[in-house]
């Protein structure tokens, strides 16, 4: 018998809780007084050197601390994000987050459940949160759900639905390796990338979407895509979707979801909407009509990180028939049994609806911010961020040095410096180093995109903390910015 003493078994858990508690106060304190200041500060940032230079670290063998760790982070994280924590980020469609989410991710966290499914009350959240989801949705009671990373996966397990719908095959089996008819889907020039990933993730192959052409306000033209189908169709190929989108990544425009539902029904096809950000305008009385015809889809994919402000990163995937859902991706081996007691009483069901087995509590913000603030306050902050675009746009439109390129439709605005006398072709290289100058000088953060050959500013607002004044000052600072750099570009170079 061996009489030494055991080395001393080992933990993650603080040796001393009194001082981890003190820091962990800490820290939410200064959470909370950094996001209080967000106003004060630059809306973006450069990273010096130096602190870029810091992450070249070597590997940690032997750990700092708590506190040297946390240190490390308020000196060299903190100060240097992308800025879509402050009110003058329109950049890209990125919520802000809030308080009350950032504390429900520190209580999901603390509990830490594995939400494949398992019996326990972390998974009647998700539950619950579907249902609610798919009510604000107009889908039925019966409809079927999970909460996934964001839009792109939300809308690749869409796709993945469809195909296994309408592929008149076992496609999970065969895949597409069989000489079978190329598989077709369908959405407008404006659609998203993430479908062409999709289509190539999926086996479709990119060359399997067919992009159509937009009218005049970026909405797709049913009649040229009824046409692409009935073509693909006697061309040998199997046309299996139809992708609609709510609200564009370029200019938030919403195809007539109503007229691609009724093609749908017409030629027997899927059809699935990407409503990334747009789907929630369905909440909204004054907005809903925007999206009429959502209702009808057989999936929609949407984001709760965009305009319901959660932190990052949370979205959902709706689908109508919830056996099709199930059975686009059931699969059955015996560590994933079902039993009628226990922890694994009523099984995994969340892992019969996507890729992931594995899952963190998502559906703990969602139920908590829902619970807390309801539904109507989200409804009257999408109205509030689309009246300020059209504010925005107002303003554009009222200043002769500045020239809108698209219709506002909801809460993307894209627009440029144009003043009279300036010739075309200097106009998009002008536009651009304004847009850096904005971001470089901490002013605001929009973001650019390029339609119809010219570069516009665009301005994309999901921000619950925007308030009028910073569209003011961004205007005044886009004419300010553009007259000084017309002016530095036709200086006579010495």
């Amino acid at each position: 018998m061996n009489d030494a003493s055991p080395s001393p078994e080992l933990t993650l858990d603080p040796a001393d809780w009194d001082e981890f508690r003190a820091l962990a106060h800490r820290m939410v304190d200064d959470t909370i007084a950094h996001l209080a200041s967000l106003r004060d500060l630059p809306a973006w940032q450069p990273m010096p050197d130096a602190v870029r230079g810091s992450f070249a670290a070597p590997l940690p063998v032997h750990g700092e601390g708590d506190e040297s760790a946390y240190r490390d982070f308020v000196q060299l994280v903190r100060p240097y994000p992308n800025g879509n924590l402050g009110p003058r980020f329109w950049g890209w469609v990125q919520g802000n987050g809030t308080p009350l989410g950032m504390m429900t991710e520190m209580l999901a966290a603390a509990l830490n459940p594995h939400l494949a499914g398992f019996d326990q009350a972390p998974r009647l959240v998700e539950e619950q949160v579907i249902a609610w989801l798919a009510e604000m949705m107009g889908f039925p009671a019966g409809a079927s759900g999970v909460l996934v990373t964001g839009g792109t996966m939300a809308n690749v397990l869409g796709l993945a639905v469809a195909r296994h719908a309408k592929a008149g095959f076992d496609v999970r089996a065969e895949g597409h390796q069989g000489g079978r008819p190329r598989m077709m889907l369908y959405g407008s020039s404006e659609t998203h990338g993430w479908v062409k990933k999709a289509a190539e993730l999926l086996g479709l192959g990119s060359s399997s979407f067919r992009s159509i052409p937009v009218d005049g306000e970026y909405r797709v033209d049913v009649d040229a895509m009824r046409g692409a189908i009935r073509a693909d169709r006697a061309a040998g190929h199997r046309p299996f979707c139809v992708i609609g989108t709510a609200g564009t990544v370029n200019t938030g425009a919403t195809d007539d979801l109503r007229a691609l539902a009724a093609l749908c029904r017409e030629e027997e096809l899927w059809f699935h909407v990407d409503g990334a950000f747009g789907a929630l305008v369905r909440i909204s009385g004054e907005l809903a009509p925007v999206v009429a015809g959502m209702e009808e889809a057989d999936s929609v994919g949407f984001d709760l990180h965009k305009w319901m402000s959660l932190p990052f990163e949370v979205a959902c995937v709706l689908v109508r028939d919830a056996e099709v859902h199930r059975a686009a991706f059931s699969m059955r081996a015996s560590y994933l049994a079902t039993a009628t007691r226990g922890v694994t009483a009523g099984g995994l069901p969340f892992s019969e609806l996507g890729i992931d087995l594995t899952r963190g509590f998502k559906a703990l913000k969602v139920w908590i911010g829902m619970k807390a603030h309801g539904v109507r306050a989200f409804a009257a902050l999408i109205e509030q961020n689309v009246a300020q675009a059209r504010y925005l746009a107002g303003l554009v439109e009222e200043d002769a040095a500045l020239e809108l390129l698209a219709p506002v439709p909801l809460n993307i605005v894209c627009f440029r410096y144009n003043p009279r006398g300036l010739a075309e072709d200097r106009l998009n290289a002008i536009n651009e180093e304004i847009l850096v100058r904005l971001q470089e000088d901490g002013i605001a953060v929009p973001s650019g995109t390029t339609l119809n050959g010219r570069f516009a500013i665009r301005v994309a607002n999901v921000n619950h903390r925007s308030r009028r004044e910073d569209f003011d000052l961004l205007a005044r600072s886009v004419v300010r910015l553009g007259a000084g750099i017309a002016k530095q570009l036709s200086a006579p170079s010495v």
